[in-house]
């Protein structure tokens, strides 16, 4: 096996331009908004601006915050998040540059250079936080009767939060500084690892995003053969991605004992503004209902499939009667934005921004980022979009999700840099909803009873995928953050957890065998961004809850849900969710949730008995 980070192999052209003829040009986005390049004059001068502005905050508030009036105060907020969001401008474009190709290595020195800078000003002003934290509440209260002062109170609600858990100045610095070189550094290490694997199939090398596409394809043999090729290049790179899995845990562990957290994901839930029963009521109801979603359906599609029990590679295969088609992306475009434009016209013309302006990043290539995401950028600018678009109906469906994200993040930026991002419990809403939205629509417009039940299948196991899978995964991390507190975690032991958890979620009827063990490895939720997988299932189950009050023809309803949206992170979810009549915290609503992923299994066996 050559050594991941070699130069990769080419893309086969074959493929590649089958691809290309099926679903048409694809966009690419362009990063000028942010800046013109690496290279440009104007990043350099908006480097040596900020590190004017971050000195010259320093000078001027260091030590002082506690004698601020309320008018000075909130000119001191101001001037902070200015500072930030030219910090968030400058990684957002270095993120996004190295996301588009993680082999470039002068990308990735760019990447890492920018991190090092960034880090190194905004160490200047970290004192700020932290001298507000030492604040009595009285004392705060007072200096926010001013009202540009005011307006910041959301953000300074969020940042009580952590008081209890901040160190002395020394050590806050210490932790800060040595990020680049401590976690940051083993998540680029991770990043460009999968980005340089490459999976053997037939006479090609394919990557990562590739080779998951071959796990969907409709020929039994293609999806044996690409998960065991997966499996394989994991297994080969097993120890390394097992010991950046294991550096990265026990750092967590060292800064949560210091920090006085009583769980590894103790931490994540304060940041994500979500109470732990909350969380817990979740995970709770959906284990409970493995039997009767996950453990059912694919004793369903066993059935289908004419066996006692699925192999892993056919967890997710096409059902025989599913049109294979190729959807080029202009009816892509299309589906998704009708679906948008039914609900709301105002929802839809934000999403069309998104294709009018070179704001996706859609063909898949070597190097370039797996699977997809939707990237806020700064409230200056405008969000982008990185997909890997192949043309699959599940495909068309990450499109919708995606750009839900992006629309989301586009209004909630009217609340400025610090308040614009949403929490976790609240971060899927519009992705899943736009999802559903489309699925909806295309539903409707199934031609016939065959159509209709192949599409609910497909969002049967899309949504046991979100909300299954994503709670098994999150019972994997638990148990890994946890067993790491006593030790090392071998390969064997991360496998075995792997396969546990993933055997109590999925049930008898699919065979979890061979090199499937090593398939934790390639998921990045567990390197970047520990015990945020539960939020899939969140938004999920709260979007399935919130979709029920839409059919039930709840009177303004869009114009309450696009102000949820523009909310961003000035609201919690409790306030959020009560226009709406839902809480949360209410066990029924998880319940009411994972009832419409019931209802689709019921009709769907309706359908097999007939």
């Amino acid at each position: 096996m050559p050594h991941p980070l070699q130069t990769p192999a080419r893309m086969p052209e074959t493929s590649a331009a089958v691809a290309q003829d099926a679903v048409g040009s694809l966009p690419q986005w362009d990063l000028s908004d942010l800046f013109p390049g690496p290279d440009s004059p104007k990043l350099q001068e908006t480097l040596l601006e900020v590190e004017g502005l971050s000195q010259s905050f320093a000078a001027d508030y260091r030590g002082t915050i506690i004698d601020l009036d309320s008018a000075a105060f909130g000119t001191a907020m101001a001037r902070y998040e200015q500072i930030q969001e030219i910090f968030g401008r400058v990684m957002s474009f270095a993120h996004l540059l190295y996301a588009g190709d993680q082999n470039d290595p002068k990308k990735g020195k760019f990447f890492q250079d920018m991190q090092e800078k960034i880090n190194a000003l905004a160490t200047d002003i970290l004192f700020f936080c932290l001298e507000i934290n030492r604040l009595s509440d009285d004392v705060l209260a007072a200096k926010l009767a001013d009202p540009a002062a005011a307006r910041y109170q959301p953000w300074l609600r969020d940042l009580r939060v952590f008081k209890p858990h901040e160190l002395s100045d020394d050590v806050e610095r210490l932790l800060h500084e040595k990020q680049v070189c401590g976690r940051a550094a083993w998540i680029r290490l991770f990043d460009e690892t999968m980005a340089g694997l490459r999976f053997p199939f037939g006479d090609d090398l394919l990557t990562e995003a590739e080779i998951l596409h071959h796990m969907t394809d409709r020929d039994p043999e293609t999806r044996r053969q690409a998960a065991q090729s997966l499996g394989r290049v994991l297994g080969e790179n097993i120890r390394l991605l097992a010991h950046i899995t294991n550096t990265l845990a026990k750092d967590k562990e060292i800064e949560d004992q210091w920090r006085s957290y009583p769980h590894p994901w103790s931490a994540k839930n304060k940041m994500n503004q979500v109470e732990d029963a909350v969380v817990e009521a979740l995970v709770e109801a959906v284990r409970e209902s493995f039997p009767r979603l996950s453990h059912r359906y694919y004793a369903l599609k066993a059935q289908w499939f004419g066996v006692e029990a699925l192999d892993y590679w056919d967890r997710n295969a096409p059902l025989k009667e599913e049109d294979n088609r190729i959807i080029a992306w202009p009816e892509a475009q299309t589906r998704v934005l009708a679906a948008y434009a039914d609900f709301s016209p105002e929802l839809a013309a934000v999403g069309q921004r998104f294709f009018d302006s070179a704001w996706i990043d859609a063909p898949p290539r070597p190097g370039k980022a797996s699977g997809a995401f939707a990237h806020p950028t700064v409230p200056s600018c405008h969000p982008y979009l990185l997909l890997n678009y192949q043309g699959r109906v599940r495909d068309v469906m990450t499109l919708a999700h995606e750009l839900g994200h992006g629309c989301h993040q586009y209004l909630a930026g009217q609340q400025g840099y610090l308040m614009a991002d949403t929490p976790l419990t609240l971060a899927e809403t519009a992705s899943v909803f736009g999802e559903m939205l489309t699925f909806r629509m295309v539903l409707a417009d199934a031609p016939d009873e065959k159509s209709r039940r192949v599409m609910l299948a497909n969002k049967v196991e899309d949504m046991l995928n979100t909300v299954v899978r994503q709670v098994a995964m999150y019972g994997f991390e638990r148990r890994l953050h946890s067993q790491r507190r006593h030790g090392e975690l071998s390969v064997e032991a991360l496998g075995d957890i792997w396969l546990e958890t993933q055997g109590e979620s999925l049930g008898p009827a699919i065979k979890l065998t061979g090199d499937y063990r090593h398939f934790w490895a390639y998921v990045p939720h567990f390197v970047h961004s520990p015990f945020y997988v539960y939020a899939y299932a969140f938004g999920d189950c709260l979007v399935n809850s919130l979709y029920m009050v839409y059919q039930e023809g709840e009177k303004g309803f869009a114009e309450k849900y696009l102000e949820m949206l523009r909310a961003g992170g000035v609201k919690r979810h409790r306030e959020l969710l009560a226009p709406f009549g839902l809480d949360a915290a209410d066990p029924a609503f998880w319940k009411r949730g994972l009832g419409v992923i019931e209802g689709f299994i019921d009709e769907l066996e309706g359908t097999t008995t007939k």
